[in-house]
């Protein structure tokens, strides 16, 4: 075990552990979207979880860190800051708000950013662009609404973990980047039907049951 600080408090861990995952795990709150426990340290895609170390350059990625005796961390800074609100903010200018008809809604990653970073969910220096397809309902027990996904892979990950390999991926690329179902046999694997790992790790409700199906 070592020690080091975060915003001067003391925390002890197992060195080499993910600095985002002991953060979370003494109650200092780090915005996060594509981290979840269990699933491995995650691809530091959603660009959120910014610290900075004392003696670094600038603000790094928790989640990319591995914890070691004698660090310093600060999790509240003008940069920090600054890159998770930008971070934030261009989400929501992808992310289609509409929170009243959205199964995550008061249990939502964004929403619990946004409140976290005092920012709107409606940004207003950005302009919202969303994709033409507003729904893929051709899985028999899943449908995929790519204008709330936030493309965090967690139903990536989590798939993998229950079926030893994704029975889901990303396709395409850029703005236009989705995920995407593939292999007919997989598709109709009774395995994927209860329970819907990919629907309950979805941070945002892009990936829900269909009728009948349980998340949980």
């Amino acid at each position: 075990m070592v020690k080091f600080l975060v915003d001067k408090k003391e925390v002890e861990a197992e060195e080499g552990a993910t600095l985002l995952h002991v953060c979370l795990d003494n109650d200092i709150y780090i915005p996060n979207l594509c981290y979840i426990e269990g699933l491995g340290d995650p691809p530091a895609s959603c660009r959120l979880c910014f610290v900075e170390i004392e003696g670094g350059n600038g603000p790094v990625t928790a989640c990319t860190v591995k914890v070691k005796g004698g660090l310093k961390v600060t999790t509240d800074t003008p940069s920090v800051r600054r890159l998770q609100r930008s971070a934030l903010q261009l989400l929501l200018s992808a992310h289609d708000v509409d929170c009243a008809g959205c199964p995550a809604n008061k249990n939502c990653g964004l929403q619990t950013i946004a409140r976290f970073l005092k920012v709107g969910l409606k940004p207003k220096r950005l302009e919202q662009v969303l994709k033409e397809t507003e729904g893929v309902e051709d899985h028999p027990f899943l449908q995929y609404y790519p204008n709330r996904c936030v493309l965090c892979g967690r139903c990536v990950r989590a798939c993998g973990r229950k079926h030893d390999q994704p029975f889901l991926t990303f396709a395409k690329r850029g703005f236009d980047t989705i995920v995407t179902f593939y292999g007919e046999k997989d598709l109709s694997s009774p395995s994927c039907r209860e329970p819907i790992e990919c629907a309950r790790v979805c941070p945002v409700g892009a990936i829900i049951p269909k009728i009948g199906q349980d998340p949980v």
